[in-house]
């Protein structure tokens, strides 16, 4: 039976006022009784705090008041289960969103204190590397925006990925410090602490009935508690909770141990269970790594449905209506250990037949793809899942017997479809597919773009589609337009509110109304004017931070993202090399002058992507310093990319680079941030860039490449890419240069192999398309130097970006998959 009814009509504080007056003395309140310090002595990062806790109040409200209505509207609760959440700064998007960001800031001037200086010293939260974990947190704020009940479920990383440092060139990977000062938006709730366990072994226990279960013993625990952050939907339309794990041990210390002497081994357990949450994608080339990864999964997976299942419970009583009551949303493979968890869950702890649990389970999943990389559609050797989680492995086994049942006696799959579709790789040492187990498991498989979703379907999950011809559907990313121009780029916001009205912050559809006004020379003059000035604030960040020197006359040629392989930063350098040696050979051209900035992260152990970061810097230092180019090239490498440092070059760009190898980038959500901002795309027919050809018009972006058609001949030709290097003298000459070491004199060999790879396979299409890169990059050149023809083209992206909004994708989660209303 459901427990006792929790009763909301007891008396509630009354919301605090939102008056310059009243923020002003609770600013003064805050620091002088929640920090400690006087007006007086106070630092600026005194004052940053005081401003949040004034603030988070005015949250709290909210907060509260979403939690009650759920509860007594019994509402079905979203849940997004995603190993990353790049949630950024929030006190910046907080008070916008609720609306408090004039009266702060007049409330801090009356103090003598500049809000801006402040919103700059709040430290990102480390709980994200790229797109994943930036989606994550756009979806959950247009959950909120649109009274969607949900919860997001995450890790809190004590250093994240890594803080990026150059070193000659090199990345260096430190720890993010973020939480070495706590986090004023977190609140701990001590009372959600579920244990989780590791190891151990499986009994069958006979129950008074007669039946026999399964009960798994674990020999290894730990405790996940629970740290709840506010995400505040627009105009405070409704606050939910992003709830992160901290994972704590048992027993902190063993005094016994410690007591005998051996301080150190006293302290193990601790350390063992603060390994969980303490770093991002530990590096898993090692057994050891492997491990940790894997237990970060299970730990985070665990503890989150163990908090859905406790909470269903509370309120419902029945596991039956989970279904009805929970959509539980997995963001890619990392959470897929969580199908067979539930199923432990509703058939060990709470009794449920198999196939009724079975049914409950595929009832309540939805399983998002976001890659067709087969490194990042995870599995886990066999060995490893059997020691660490052996009753999983059982139902895994379980599960996969079903399905391969299914499929032989059902659809009469041959052998090889068999092989496919199963849960247990049988090649090169037996691996449980993790995406294989999130399929089945979930009654909806998304892809994030429209070429991808049909790519799903034709490659990796192949098979499985024909088995379940019913399940993949697609739900192409989206951006929160919140953050990513209202607050991000707020002279462009005010420009368009003052042309076309202020409708469109609240339907961002709306922003099509811009169209009309593309060609209009007063207009372009205005949105020209504020580009300059996003410029200018990131010419003078690139001086403070790099001392280098760029101008704002220059075009801003930018690629901002994860460095791998497939998203061809080396294809952009090589082409810079190129135009190096164009201009001068050719000083008599009228060269206009062009600032190619990348920032973005490696992998610690992507020793590729490691060395590809090393050459742009090292051809950034013999491009900047070379008096032969007149500064008519600069590069520029920005380290330690973040949502902050992205807030701020994405308003300044006039070029989007979105270059991957057509078939490779799901979708992609820097296109769109940098569309919104009134950039030009150039790009391959890939991920998104095929929907935003579509919304902005063929004659309002710039398309090179090969297909993804092409890409696939070519690779199943085993064609020699060096037929495509020898065919183009420019792109000889550039791989010759960097490959004899003209940019690395210090170590003449040391990208020799970096540029084999391209005559040998080029897997990546980085030869193949070098030439149609050129040329577009020529037409982009033919184009800036038409100012009215690419202002017109700026502004027709920035009047196109609202099918890219992430209201439009959540509002198809939620009429497709998860069948929940939204505002």
């Amino acid at each position: 039976m459901p427990q006792k009814p929790i009763v909301y009509d007891a008396p509630t504080p009354e919301p605090r006022a939102t008056t310059v007056e009243a923020l002003q003395a609770q600013i003064l309140e805050k620091l002088t009784y929640s920090i400690g310090k006087d007006p007086i002595v106070a630092r600026p990062h005194d004052w940053l705090a005081a401003t949040i806790y004034a603030v988070r109040d005015r949250i709290m409200d909210r907060w509260m008041e979403s939690s009650r209505e759920t509860w007594r509207t019994s509402n079905k609760r979203v849940y997004y289960l995603s190993l990353e959440f790049l949630i950024g700064r929030l006190m910046r998007d907080a008070m916008s969103n609720v609306q408090l960001m004039e009266p702060v800031q007049q409330a801090l001037k009356n103090l003598n204190v500049d809000l801006g200086d402040l919103i700059n010293m709040e430290p990102d939260a480390a709980l994200g590397n790229g797109g994943l974990g930036r989606l994550a947190a756009c979806f959950l704020e247009s959950m909120s925006t649109l009274k969607i009940p949900a919860y997001g479920y995450g890790i809190r990383y004590v250093h994240g990925l890594f803080r990026q440092e150059m070193s000659e060139g090199w990345q260096v990977e430190l720890p993010e410090e973020w939480l070495a000062h706590g986090n004023p938006w977190e609140f701990e709730r001590r009372e959600s602490a579920y244990e989780v366990g590791f190891g151990g072994h499986v009994e069958p226990v006979t129950d008074p009935d007669g039946l026999i279960r399964q009960e798994w013993r674990p020999n290894d625990h730990l405790l996940a508690v629970a740290y709840d952050t506010p995400i505040v939907g627009w105009r405070g339309a409704r606050v939910n909770t992003l709830r992160l794990w901290s994972a704590q041990p048992i027993d902190p210390i063993l005094l016994d141990k410690f007591n005998s002497g051996d301080h150190i081994g006293a302290l193990e357990e601790s350390a063992r269970a603060e390994a969980i949450t303490r770093v991002l994608y530990p590096a898993d080339s090692t057994p050891a790594g492997q491990e940790l990864r894997l237990r970060q999964e299970f730990f985070f997976s665990s503890a989150s449905l163990q908090d859905i299942v406790r909470r269903h419970i509370q309120q419902y009583g029945d596991l039956t209506s989970l279904p009805d009551k929970v959509a539980i949303q997995l963001n890619d493979t990392h959470p897929a250990i969580s199908v067979a968890e539930l199923m432990r869950i509703l058939v060990d702890d709470n009794g449920m037949k198999w196939a009724d649990a079975w049914k409950v389970t595929k009832g309540t999943f939805g399983y998002t793809n976001h890659t067709l990389l087969p490194e990042a559609l995870e599995s886990w050797p066999v060995a490893l899942l059997e020691r660490l989680l052996p009753r999983h492995m059982q139902i895994i086994y379980q599960i996969n017997a079903d399905i391969l049942g299914e499929a032989r006696n059902r659809a009469k799959f041959t052998d090889q479809q068999i092989a496919n579709v199963s849960l247990i790789d049988e090649h090169g040492g037996r691996r449980v597919r993790m995406g294989q187990l999130a399929f089945v498991g979930s009654h909806s498989i998304n892809g994030v773009s429209a070429l991808h979703t049909e790519l799903m379907k034709q490659t990796v999950f192949a098979d499985l589609h024909k088995l379940y011809p019913e399940r993949i559907n697609n739900k192409t990313n989206g951006i929160t337009p919140r953050r990513w121009l209202m607050q991000c780029n707020p002279g462009l916001t005010r420009l368009i509110s003052d042309r076309i009205g202020p409708a469109f912050l609240d339907d961002i559809e709306k922003l099509r109304g811009l169209e009309a006004h593309a060609d209009d020379p007063g207009f372009q003059s205005q949105f020209a004017a504020v580009k300059r000035a996003n410029k200018e604030r990131l010419a003078r960040l690139i001086k403070d931070r790099m001392n280098i020197t760029v101008s704002p006359e220059a075009l801003f040629d930018v690629q901002i993202k994860r460095i791998h392989e497939y998203k061809r930063q080396l294809l952009n350098i090589i082409q810079a090399v190129a135009l190096y040696d164009e201009i001068r050979a050719h000083p008599e051209r009228d060269w206009m002058p062009r600032v190619k900035i990348f920032a973005g992260k490696a992998a610690p152990s992507y020793w590729n992507a490691k060395l590809i970061i090393k050459l742009i810097n090292d051809v950034a230092r013999v491009i900047n310093n070379d008096p032969a180019v007149r500064g008519l090239l600069k590069v520029v490498f920005l380290p330690n990319y973040n949502v902050s440092l992205a807030e701020v070059i994405v308003p300044a760009a006039d070029l989007s680079e979105q270059i991957s190898t057509a078939g490779m980038e799901a979708s992609g959500t820097g296109n769109m941030k940098f569309m919104a901002n009134g950039a030009i795309t150039i790009g391959t027919m890939d991920g998104a860039n095929v929907e935003m050809h579509k919304e902005v018009g063929a004659d309002n972006i710039v398309i090179f490449g090969l297909s993804t058609e092409e890409v696939e001949d070519k690779r199943s030709r085993n064609e020699v890419p060096r037929t495509a290097i020898d065919s183009s003298p420019r792109l000889s000459e550039a791989l010759e240069s960097i490959a004899s070491g003209v940019f690395s004199p210090d170590d003449p060999h040391r990208y020799r192999d970096l540029i084999g790879g391209l005559y040998d396979h080029d897997w990546f299409m980085v030869a193949r398309d070098f030439d149609s890169y050129w040329d577009a990059q020529m037409r982009v050149n033919a184009l800036w130097n038409n100012k009215p023809k690419w202002l017109g083209m700026a502004i027709r992206n920035t009047a196109a970006v609202g099918f890219f909004s992430s209201d439009r994708t959540i509002r198809q989660y939620a009429h497709d998959i998860w069948n929940v209303p939204t505002a």
